[in-house]
């Protein structure tokens, strides 16, 4: 359990209210700071004022807090929503912690930017499902000044199990996380062709998943993923495909910008473009299987 620290209570900003960004306010409500919350859609915004968060009302509101808390979907919503100049120029001494899987480039210009008008600028992307987050046990991949840091430990004791500072550049802890999503995809396809040659070889694919898990594999990884694979159950989803698929482009697009060739993101590319095709991208993430089901003629 995590216990808030005596007189360090903040006043959040938090933007962006899907699956994870309701589950890490309500953390933040439950160590008892308060939260303006702002969603481009409204019923996430009553249902957080109804636990207790104060409606922003505008994104401007949000960035009048001490320290503003965004986790949105991707490079392009951060861009049009908080990369703004009016926005930031109106802001006061304002830290914002970008929690969402984005690009390092992307972090780097947000840091830049905000650098410009005296904001601070913290990159801290999280390990976990919505689950995990409902139950503040994130990992949270945090890297930015570290004054900035220090300041921010009360937030992030309340939204995680642990802060990995990853030094100063924002960008590194996007790489990590980045980094971090490639082998978690690559783990699941890895799964999932071992599980159709098991299926059409005559194995009960659940038999293959009991003896990794409690041999060779044991984790979370293949025992999540890996029962929902045998069992080929993938809603509600956890994790959608669809944000597996933007965080392998991101990955390729980081290793293309570093000179460091990835041809296996290339492979879950293409298996995820398939899912996506064949109408998976809001299924979770572990309904890739059903690319190597379709090729093996399953």
């Amino acid at each position: 359990m995590h216990r808030e620290r005596e007189g360090q209570r903040m006043d959040v900003g938090f933007i962006g209210l899907g699956g994870m960004g309701r589950a890490m306010a309500r953390r933040l409500l439950a160590a008892g700071h308060t939260v303006r919350v702002w969603n481009r859609s409204p019923e996430p915004v009553a249902a957080l004022v109804a636990d207790g968060a104060v409606a922003a009302g505008t994104l401007a509101g949000a960035f009048g807090a001490q320290v503003v808390v965004s986790m949105l979907a991707d490079d392009r919503v951060v861009e049009s929503l908080l990369l703004d100049e009016e926005l930031l120029s109106g802001a006061r001494g304002v830290t914002h912690v970008n929690m969402a899987t984005v690009s390092p480039a992307l972090a780097r210009r947000a840091a830049e930017l905000h650098a410009r008008h005296g904001l601070g600028y913290v990159a801290a992307p999280v390990l976990g499902r919505t689950d995990v987050a409902a139950a503040g046990n994130l990992n949270i991949l945090a890297a930015g000044p570290s004054a900035e840091l220090d300041r921010l430990t009360p937030l992030f004791e309340a939204m995680g199990r642990r802060t990995w500072p990853l030094g100063e550049d924002p960008a590194a802890a996007n790489v990590a996380k980045i980094s971090a999503n490639f082998l978690l995809v690559s783990a699941i396809e890895a799964f999932s062709e071992a599980a159709a040659l098991a299926e059409a070889s005559g194995l009960d694919p659940a038999a293959l998943l009991a003896v990794l898990t409690d041999s060779l594999f044991p984790g979370p990884v293949y025992a999540g993923y890996g029962r929902m694979i045998t069992e080929q159950s993938f809603e509600p989803a956890g994790f959608r495909l669809a944000l597996g698929l933007k965080d392998v482009n991101l990955a390729l697009e980081a290793g293309a910008a570093a000179e460091v060739p990835l041809p296996l993101a290339s492979l879950l590319r293409d298996s995820l473009l398939q899912a996506v095709a064949h109408g998976r991208g809001d299924q979770d993430l572990a309904a890739v299987s059903t690319t190597s089901r379709t090729r093996a003629g399953i």
